[in-house]
């Protein structure tokens, strides 16, 4: 027992003992490390210091470095703004210099003109008073000339001509007809050489071309559906188209009277629809008369489209309301003729024309197409076709040669040979064979006024309107008019013809001076 004591003493003893020393190793350890890592850190800390100041050195170089080059640069540029300024500077004292001699020149220049012009003004004076000298001169020397004659000067310039015209009058004469003959044979060949050539290119339908007025009826028992009760199916018709309609004795067809072809082609086609549909009544007359108006429009636009394309003019170039007011003119005539159809003649003759020419063929072309645009509106504004026309045109941004061609068509003498060629070839599909057509009175009516107006002049004998009024022939007397007064008369008559009577294309006028000498022998 006392022995497990003693061991368990010598036990703890020894375990004290152990703490003990362990704690005193691990206390010296603990110094030891301490020890060295201050020291660690002492030489961080001093390899730290070192870098910082090595850096500070490396930084305060660079910065004088990076000061010596800003110098510099500031150095070279201020020499090179100097230099540039020493330069400029110098340029403008040169130009300044140069300035400074044109002015001084410019004004020797001026005073030497000045100089002239007041010797002009002087000359310009000193010829006036020569002027009035000698017309002074002039008049008293004539004063002289009348007193001595006992003629005044009047009396004696008629006696000076008609010595001069009866002593040349057979010169003249000659002359007159050889320049005649020559002129007319060079020009008439050369212009049927074209004309020719023109029309043999391009073949048109000669069938006269009207506006029907009529619309056929399957009985008669339709016009009293068309009347109404009341005759308020009639009224509904005019009113909603504008026109008249008269129901006569005519058997199976009604007339439409109204003075624009538009609205007359607008009752045309909603009677039709109204006669083949049967219902007859205003709400329905209303609807038709809609319908129609809606299909009379695409129609218009797709003969405008089909005129254009026919030239080989794009459509895309021309306004789309242009384009159907060209088509309105496919239901507008003159003197029976289709309008459209015409303008289309004109247009294909003036470039071929043009071709042969060499003018402007685009101009022919464009122009005589447009010429007469102003007859798809003249009924529903005031003026003249020609001129509404090149406002028209005007208006959709033609330029001025193509809108002049709307004028020139109707002028005695074109400013331009593009308006010759157009009214030329206006003239040529106007007078064609077949073109126009006139009633029986209204052609005689134009006979006698053709030979009436030749009739009217002294010292005609007689006249005669031949060739469908395309010439007229004018017998004189010869014992009152003699061969030169004869070209004189031609020409008179032609130009009252002008200026009295309207016809298509040109009348001759063709002058007889006839003598003759009879004698029997018995």
């Amino acid at each position: 027992m006392f022995t497990a004591w003693i061991w368990l003493a010598a036990g703890l003893l020894g375990a004290i003992l152990g703490s003990i020393a362990g704690y005193a190793l691990r206390r010296a350890i603990a110094r030891k490390n301490t020890a060295n890592a201050e020291e660690r850190a002492a030489h961080i800390l001093e390899d730290a210091r070192q870098k910082q100041q090595e850096l500070l050195q490396e930084a305060k170089t660079t910065r004088q470095n990076l000061l010596l080059e800003a110098k510099e640069q500031a150095l070279k540029l201020s020499e090179d703004a100097r230099r540039e300024q020493e330069r400029r500077s110098a340029e403008l004292q040169e130009t300044q210099r140069r300035l400074e001699k044109r002015e001084s020149l410019f004004d020797q220049k001026l005073m030497e003109l000045e100089e002239k012009k007041t010797q002009m003004d002087e000359h310009a004076r000193q010829l006036e008073a020569s002027k009035q000298d000698v017309r002074k001169l002039v008049e008293a020397q004539t004063q002289k000339l009348q007193e001595i004659a006992g003629l005044s000067k009047e009396e004696a310039e008629a006696r000076l001509m008609k010595a001069v015209e009866d002593e040349s009058a057979e010169a003249l004469t000659s002359r007159l007809r050889k320049m005649e003959d020559i002129s007319e044979e060079e020009v008439e060949e050369k212009s049927r050489k074209i004309l020719s050539l023109a029309i043999s290119r391009f073949a048109s339908s000669q069938v006269v071309d009207t506006t029907t007025t009529m619309v056929d009826l399957p009985s008669d028992d339709m016009k009293g559906r068309i009347i109404g009760k009341e005759g308020r199916n009639i009224k509904a018709i005019e009113l909603q188209t504008g026109t008249e309609i008269i129901v006569d004795d005519t058997p199976g067809a009604i007339t439409i009277s109204g003075f624009s072809p538009i609205r007359r082609q607008v009752a045309k086609r909603a009677l039709e629809a109204l006669i083949k549909d049967g219902r007859i009544q205003p709400a329905r007359i209303e609807e038709a008369v809609a319908d129609a108006k809606k299909e009379l429009a695409n129609d218009i636009r797709k003969a405008g489209e089909e005129a254009l394309y026919a030239l080989g003019i794009p459509v895309s170039s021309v306004d789309p309301k242009l384009v159907s007011i060209l088509g309105r003119l496919k239901y507008r005539t003159s003197y029976g003729q289709n309008v459209l159809q015409h303008s289309l003649e004109v247009a294909q003759l003036s470039a071929t024309m043009a071709e042969e020419l060499g003018a402007d063929v685009f101009v022919c072309k464009k122009g005589g197409l447009f010429h007469d645009i102003g007859k798809a509106v003249d009924h529903d504004m005031q003026g003249a076709h020609p001129e509404i026309g090149y406002n028209i045109m005007k208006k959709f941004g033609f330029p001025e040669e193509i809108c002049y061609q709307s004028i020139a068509h109707h002028e005695d003498k074109p400013r331009t040979i593009e308006g010759a060629i157009v009214k030329a070839a206006d003239a040529i599909s106007g007078a064609r064979p077949g073109a126009r057509k006139q009633s029986l009175e209204q052609f005689i009516q134009r006979m006698e006024e053709l030979e009436k107006t030749a009739t009217s002049f002294e010292g005609v004998e007689k006249a005669y309107a031949i060739q469908a009024g395309r010439e007229v022939r004018v017998f004189i007397q010869p014992q009152k008019i003699d061969d030169l007064t004869a070209y004189a008369l031609a020409k008179d008559i032609a130009r009252k013809i002008e200026a009295e009577l309207q016809y298509p294309g040109e009348i001759r006028v063709t002058v007889i001076r006839e003598t003759r000498v009879v004698e029997y022998a018995r």
